[in-house]
């Protein structure tokens, strides 16, 4: 049935909105939908590293909101480096960035130009695991955190990781698995504190630093038995938003089980199309060296190419450039999208070394003497 009412009577011209009553009383209106908010431009911190170089950590106060920056002058969107953690700056740089958020418009461009005029191949971040205090010391938690727990890792590893000063069960205080010593090496140990139970350390900048681009230094001296596996490693910061193996994995130096002759190391990078070992190569030591005596282990990273090195930074083992991946289906190369951050581990069993043996002494440790960045 229709209306009953005559029609003038019925519609009222608003300066907002249009209401129409209808014969059972009811109302409907339509307004504009409020304007979206703007998400609040980025805030750009920094504090000094060393010999010029600056460290530069991104905030904005939006709840919620991702951070995206570029460092050559352009104009970042949703496809440029997200931002996950606080990242060395060590060459002449324009850094933009935007901040986004569901429901809100882009923030404006925060710009900041960066003419530091360092020279190649000056240090520019360090730790030097420095210990005056007397007794055993945690790592910088200003620069390391650590993964923790069992399960495996992806490789069947038979260990649990245990952090600093941890004390759930495997993990113990009385016998630290990671401490920076009184004799000024960072100490990665690895135990068995019963049958078949074994602890042991990873260590990762994730969150806390990272960096692109430039020539990381790392000496170390490894341990060398059935079942161990040291590993110096880097992977992407956009993990946390693309996983792995798109974030990318530059392996700087591998070693399983007990010395060979001639002994070994491998470097390796991984990422979307090229897992596994399809592009790792051996470092092998000279007659009279091991593994298990004290090396620089290093990487040369800059634009499109990932080159490693022992001792001797002017000749790289092996280079890998885009060009090495361009013929592997599916292959896409990670290393120039944004920082990446540093791990280093002692992993005990996993399908590379196999599980440790009666020839394998417990506690074994890694030990680090620094870690050192320098510009390229």
């Amino acid at each position: 049935m229709g209306c009953c009412l005559p029609f003038s009577s019925r519609i009222f011209l608003l300066a907002s909105a249009l209401v129409i009553a209808g014969c059972g009383g009811g109302t409907t209106s339509a307004t504009a939908p409020p304007p979206a908010q703007q998400a609040s431009a980025p805030v750009v911190s920094t504090k000094p590293a060393m010999n010029g170089a600056e460290l530069v950590t991104l905030t904005t106060t939006t709840p919620g909101a991702a951070i995206y920056y570029t460092l050559d002058g352009s104009t970042p969107t949703t496809s440029s480096s997200v931002y996950e953690a606080p990242f060395l700056v060590a060459s002449d740089a324009t850094l933009n960035a935007i901040a986004t958020a569901s429901g809100a418009t882009a923030s404006t461009v925060t710009s900041k130009s960066f003419s530091l005029g360092i020279p190649s191949g000056t240090l520019v971040w360090s730790d030097e695991f420095d210990n005056t205090t007397g007794v055993n010391a945690q790592p910088d938690p200003t620069v390391w955190t650590y993964d923790t727990g069992a399960g495996g890792w992806g490789n069947n590893e038979l260990e649990t990781y245990c952090g600093w000063n941890a004390s759930a069960s495997p993990c113990t205080t009385s016998s630290p698995n990671v401490y920076v010593g009184t004799d000024g090496y960072l100490h990665i140990v690895a135990q068995q504190p019963s049958a078949g139970v074994y602890t042991s350390a990873r260590l990762k900048t994730q969150g806390l630093f990272s960096f692109q681009n430039g020539r990381l230094e790392v000496r170390a001296q490894i341990p060398e038995e059935q079942g161990l596996w040291p590993a110096i490693w880097l992977l992407g910061n956009n993990i946390a938003t693309v996983n792995w193996p798109a974030c990318g994995e530059q392996d700087v130096m591998e070693h399983v089980n007990a010395a060979t002759t001639p002994d070994w190391i491998k470097g390796s990078i991984h990422g979307t199309g090229f897992t596994g070992t399809s592009l790792g190569m051996n470092y092998q030591f000279s007659s009279g060296e091991t593994a298990g005596g004290w090396h620089t282990y290093g990487m040369i990273w800059s634009k499109g190419s990932v080159s490693y090195y022992v001792d001797d930074p002017s000749a790289p083992y092996v280079t890998y450039t885009t060009s090495t991946v361009s013929g592997l289906s599916g292959a896409v190369w990670p290393f120039d999208a944004g920082g990446n951050f540093i791990l280093i581990n002692l992993a005990v069993g996993g399908t590379w070394p196999g599980s440790p043996n009666s020839t394998t002494t417990f506690p074994v440790q890694m030990l680090v003497d620094y870690v050192r960045i320098y510009t390229n």
